[in-house]
């Protein structure tokens, strides 16, 4: 079962005990993926239509809940898709369509179907509450989400810019910021930030879902300071090093024209260790020193080796290292 699956299923649990709420969420769900069907008598019925089981055991159970209409779901398989299957959810029943439609506000005093899709003034979204339930219907019905371990993704696709606006503005509401993207046909209102995506499951109240993003996203952020400390260390390693085979390149430079005799005497020893130990850091080669010596008079030492072998194969003072 994919994360997205596992979202929907744990948000299909969820059934508002408050009828407003509960209203909310129904709009959602056919604002998002849901028809209004007008036949010659001028009769009305609802259909609703999903690729996700869990949308559509939702969505009767709300039905019945809040305004005890037993829809029945019809699966089909998908044409587009060997495995997918299509849920339908028809209320067919004119006086019961009507009863849906005016406390969803899809339908108007005049019998005109339409949606209200102010943040501000729209009865059915005027409680937080009923906000959360809005976003969590709109998710159920068109909405899907990547596994964190992959990518952190979400989104919610709207069939105009309006109802896009819309969902921006109730997200706002909750101080997630979200994005909207033309996609086929479609306006998709997305996050990818991790911590947005938190937010909006914590709106959701998806509890369960929440707590393994979290999870992984303190693995992921774990991973990723060992790993910007394992590549510290490696570019340590590889600069000390580099330094230790260029110090020995110039220790061997001088003895090779010069002889070790022509190092003053406590370069002479710090040359030495540095030639027997290569792999030895500045503070391990001044404690094998007597008297031993400190890491920056290692480094100094060594630093002084170098200029004695530039001077020797004649670089001019102003373009040595």
């Amino acid at each position: 079962m994919s994360f997205s699956s596992k979202v929907k299923k744990e948000l299909a649990g969820h059934i508002s005990n408050a009828t407003h709420c509960r209203i909310a969420e129904i709009a959602a769900i056919i604002s998002m993926c849901g028809s209004v069907l007008i036949d010659v008598d001028e009769k009305y019925s609802i259909r609703v239509r999903t690729e996700t089981d869990s949308t559509a055991e939702k969505f009767k159970t709300l039905v019945w809940k809040t305004f005890h209409i037993d829809a029945k779901i019809v699966v089909k398989k998908n044409a587009y898709s060997k495995n997918a299957e299509t849920y339908t959810i028809t209320i067919k029943d004119h006086n019961q369509a009507m009863k849906v439609l005016e406390a969803t506000k899809l339908i108007d005093d005049q019998g005109q179907i339409g949606e209200n899709l102010s943040v501000t003034n729209n009865v059915v979204i005027m409680k937080d509450c009923c906000k959360r339930a809005f976003i969590r219907g709109a998710f159920m019905a068109a909405g899907s989400i990547s596994d964190p371990n992959s990518s952190y993704h979400f989104e919610i696709k709207c069939n105009n810019e309006k109802k896009a606006e819309q969902l921006i503005k109730l997200l706002n509401k909750f101080n997630i910021e979200a994005k909207t993207v033309a996609r086929k046909g479609h306006f998709v209102v997305y996050i990818k930030e991790g911590e947005g995506i938190v937010d909006v499951l914590n709106v959701m109240e998806a509890p369960v879902a929440l707590m393994e993003m979290e999870n992984v996203r303190i693995l992921k952020g774990m991973s990723n300071y060992y790993n910007r400390q394992v590549n510290c260390e490696t570019a340590n390693i590889k600069k000390t090093v580099t330094t230790a085979c260029r110090q020995i390149d110039d220790i061997n430079y001088i003895i090779e024209n010069e002889g070790l005799e022509y190092l003053p005497d406590k370069l002479q020893d710090i040359a030495t260790l540095r030639v027997e130990n290569p792999d030895a850091s500045l503070q391990e080669l001044g404690q094998m020193l007597e008297p031993q010596l400190g890491k920056s008079g290692v480094n100094h030492r060594l630093r002084k080796i170098c200029q004695i072998a530039e001077e020797i194969r004649g670089i001019p003072k102003e373009e040595r290292l």
